[in-house]
């Protein structure tokens, strides 16, 4: 995506949940921030399990802050929370692997 006209950029808003994964290209005028691209795709009437008080968002995989000002062509990604304390899980995992190996 690229810039449409002087003053408007194309982004995309993304969104994996457990059903579907969501994207949603979305014109803004420059200098606008990331909430408000979400805002305007329509994805939190549509995915209503967005709460953005608890995701976390981010472009292109990095982590970011919803008054952060777009950039042409960026990626917003709406991250679900985590489910499970990877800390926890790999110990878990490394347990079982110690009990198969007896």
């Amino acid at each position: 995506m690229t810039a449409i006209r002087n003053h408007e950029i194309a982004v995309e808003v993304a969104y994996a949940g457990n059903a579907e994964v969501v994207r949603i290209p979305v014109r803004m005028p420059a200098g606008s921030s990331i909430r408000a691209a979400i805002e305007r795709s329509g994805i939190l009437a549509r995915c209503p399990e967005i709460d953005l008080d608890v995701n976390r968002v981010g472009v292109f995989s990095r982590f970011a802050g919803l008054e952060e000002t777009l950039i042409a062509g960026g990626r917003i990604e709406i991250y679900r929370p985590v489910q499970v304390d990877p800390k926890a899980m790999r110990r878990e995992r490394a347990s079982k692997s110690q009990a198969d190996r007896r």
